[in-house]
C-alpha cells in the first residue's frame, strides 16, 4: 500500500501499526493522549488503544524515561515522547547514565527496547528550549542508537524498526518538516535502520546532512545545478552507528565535500563526519572538507533564527569555496 502522507502522519501510522501488531508496545509522554501531542503526532491513538497503552504523564522527563526503563525490564516496548528538544535535559541523566548502560551492566542478559522520540531543530519561530539540536550528546553516548529521518517514508519505516529494536533508540524528528508530504509505502522497508543513502546523484561535490537539513541540501543542489555544478546529496539517516561507506564512496567520486547541520559546529556530528572522511579519503580530496552549521552560541530569539540556521545560501557559499580549490 502506498499513500501520500506528512511526516507527522507517517509517524502516527507507524506507531499505530506497531501497537496493533504487538500488545507490548505502549506510548507515554506529556499531553500525547487526549490532545494527541503538541504536534498531533499521536492524534487518535488513545481513542483507538485506550489510556492503558497511551499514557499522559506528568511534566517530568526524568520520570518518563525512568518509568520506561522499568517497563522495558518487565517486557514492554515503551515509546516516550519528549515534547520539545530542549526539554530532554531533565531526563538526560536517566538516558545516558541508566538507559544507555543497563544492557552492558546486565552483561547482555536484559534488553531495554525503549524509543525516545525528540522533535528537534529550528525553523518554527519559537523561543529557546524549543528549537535545539541536541543529537550530538546522544550520538556520543555508547549504548544508544540515534536516528534522524528526513522523509515521510523513512519516518514510517525507521519508527517501525526502532520499536522492534532490542536496544534503546533516540529518535530525532524534524519538527519543521512534520507537515512535509511524501510517498509512504507500507509494503516493506527499503533500507536498514542504520543505512546512509544517496538522496540525489551528482558528480562535482558531495553534500552530507541529516533530518531537516537534507531538504536544505536538496534545495542548494538544485540551485547549484542551474549554475553548472553537480551536487550529490547523501542523507546519513543514522547518527549512531553512522554508515560511512556511502559517504566514502561518494567523496571518492566527487573529491569535494560539504557537511551541513543545524547544531553548533564545535564537537559535533559534522565534525566527526569531516574528520573521518579526511582520514579515509585523503588521497581523493581535491579540497578540504567544509562544514556548515549553526553558530556556537545559544539558540537566539525567533527573529534571528534565519541568521543562525544554515540555509541554501550558506551551503552554496561552501560549495563555491570547495570548487575554487
Amino acid at each position: 500500500m502506498t499513500e501520500q502522507l506528512p511526516i507527522a502522519k507517517a509517524l502516527n501510522l507507524a506507531m499505530r501499526d506497531a501497537m496493533a501488531a504487538d500488545d507490548s508496545v505502549l506510548l507515554m509522554g506529556e499531553d500525547i493522549g487526549d490532545l494527541g501531542g503538541v504536534f498531533r503526532v499521536t492524534d487518535g491513538l488513545k481513542a483507538e488503544f485506550g489510556a492503558g497503552r497511551v499514557l499522559d504523564t506528568p511534566l517530568a522527563e526524568a520520570g518518563i524515561v525512568g518509568t520506561a526503563i522499568g517497563l522495558a525490564m518487565r517486557g514492554y516496548r515503551p515509546v516516550c515522547e519528549i515534547q520539545f528538544d530542549g526539554f530532554v535535559y531533565p531526563g538526560f541523566d536517566q538516558i545516558v547514565s541508566q538507559l544507555a548502560k543497563l544492557t552492558n551492566r546486565h552483561r547482555g542478559r536484559q534488553s531495554f527496547p525503549v524509543v525516545v522520540r525528540i522533535p528537534h531543530g529550528g525553523h518554527i519561530g519559537a523561543v529557546e528550549h524549543h528549537q535545539e539540536s541536541p543529537e550530538g550528546y546522544f550520538a556520543h553516548t555508547s549504548g544508544l542508537r540515534v536516528v534522524a529521518p528526513s522523509t515521510a517514508n523513512d519516518a514510517y519505516w525507521m519508527m517501525r524498526q526502532a520499536i522492534e529494536s532490542n536496544d534503546p533508540v533516540i529518535f530525532m524528528e524534524p519538527k519543521a518538516k512534520y507537515w512535509a508530504r511524501g510517498e509512504v509505502s507500507t509494503g516493506g522497508a527499503q533500507y536498514a535502520l542504520h543505512e546512509s543513502i544517496v538522496a540525489r546523484q551528482g558528480t562535482d561535490v558531495t553534500l552530507i546532512g541529516h533530518s531537516a537539513m537534507v531538504h536544505v541540501l536538496m534545495q542548494a543542489a538544485t540551485i547549484a545545478e542551474n549554475e553548472g555544478v553537480s551536487c550529490e546529496v547523501v542523507d546519513v539517516r543514522s547518527l549512531s552507528p553512522l554508515d560511512f561507506e556511502p559517504l566514502v564512496e561518494s567523496l571518492r567520486k566527487t573529491g569535494r565535500c560539504v557537511v551541513a547541520q543545524e547544531a553548533p559546529g564545535h564537537v559535533s556530528i559534522g565534525s566527526e563526519i569531516a574528520a573521518t572522511l579526511q582520514e579515509r579519503c585523503f588521497y581523493s580530496l581535491e579540497a578540504p572538507v567544509m562544514r556548515v552549521s549553526g553558530f556556537d552560541a545559544p539558540f537566539p530569539p525567533a527573529q534571528l533564527e534565519a541568521v543562525y540556521l544554515p540555509d541554501a545560501d550558506r551551503v552554496l557559499d561552501a560549495v563555491d569555496r570547495v570548487m575554487a580549490y
